[in-house]
């Protein structure tokens, strides 16, 4: 059996497990026509964190911001998708910054003193656009009362919902994702800002990969993109295209936090 792994754990809503299973499965039938030992099935049983720091990862997708602020993370970008939802276009997405409804603010100024909720520390959607965004309204280093990390979006997303916490950016496909598969799970929020735009999360493969196998992976993605069969399965994660680029590309993710930090905002609190 294969030890080389796969993942689509970042966006894999339980009602999109077939479509991802689906592309995987045409993936790695194009990968073993061309000898490489492509795991049968997706790796659904530990964090993505866990899975980006493997290094027999075969394909997988990341978060840009760990991409470029954690040296350990030793990933190639194989390409970077395009999903066809709203905020989300060539390549790039943004993050909804979300509340109760029922709260009746309508500006992240009205939201000084208040508790938020991230996702994870080093999240890009969750948490450095979120710092952007509130970067300009800071006070001495300090916009909230408090700060809660909850492990997902829809983590974040149950805490607004059972009054934990106030304020929470989501990213622009996982909300789409919510709206289309799960509307009862945002029900009672409304969009009180979107963040500016960043490129969205790449498809990976650790960067011990070999040359081949990175050029065959390529190859593969741009297949599965023109595969009229696969319309379905793409349609159902959102994915229109994937486009060419390298960590390069992901630059722009650092610069939104260094300007954060220049402004004198370096922790969202």
């Amino acid at each position: 059996m294969s030890r080389l792994i796969a993942s689509l754990g970042m966006y894999d809503h339980p009602a999109q497990h077939d479509a991802n299973d689906r592309l995987w499965a045409e993936m790695r039938r194009r990968l073993t026509a061309r000898g490489i030992a492509a795991p049968a099935a997706l790796d659904r049983s530990r964090p993505v964190e866990a899975i980006w720091r493997d290094p027999k990862l075969l394909f997988a997708q990341a978060c840009g911001y760990p991409l470029v602020s954690h040296t350990d993370l030793a990933l190639r970008v194989l390409g970077v998708p395009v999903y066809d939802v709203p905020d989300c276009t060539a390549g790039q997405h943004a993050s909804y910054i979300v509340a109760r409804a029922q709260d009746g603010v309508a500006v992240l100024a009205d939201y000084r003193g208040r508790c938020a909720a991230i996702n994870a520390r080093h999240s890009n959607t969750g948490l450095n656009l979120f710092r952007a965004a509130i970067a300009p309204l800071a006070r001495d280093g300090r916009f909230f009362e408090s700060v809660i990390e909850t492990g997902s979006h829809r983590g974040s997303i149950d805490a607004i919902r059972r009054g934990e916490a106030d304020l929470a950016a989501i990213d622009a496909v996982t909300f789409a994702t919510l709206q289309r598969f799960e509307p009862d799970a945002i029900a009672g929020l409304q969009i009180v800002a979107t963040t500016e735009s960043s490129p969205t999360l790449p498809f990976v493969t650790s960067r011990s990969t070999s040359i081949e196998t990175v050029a065959a992976l390529r190859i593969v993605l741009t297949e599965i993109i023109a595969d009229h069969a696969l319309a379905d399965a793409r349609n159902a994660v959102f994915l229109t295209d994937i486009i060419p680029g390298g960590t390069e590309r992901f630059e722009a993710v650092r610069a939104i936090e260094i300007a954060a930090i220049a402004a004198g905002y370096p922790v969202l609190r």
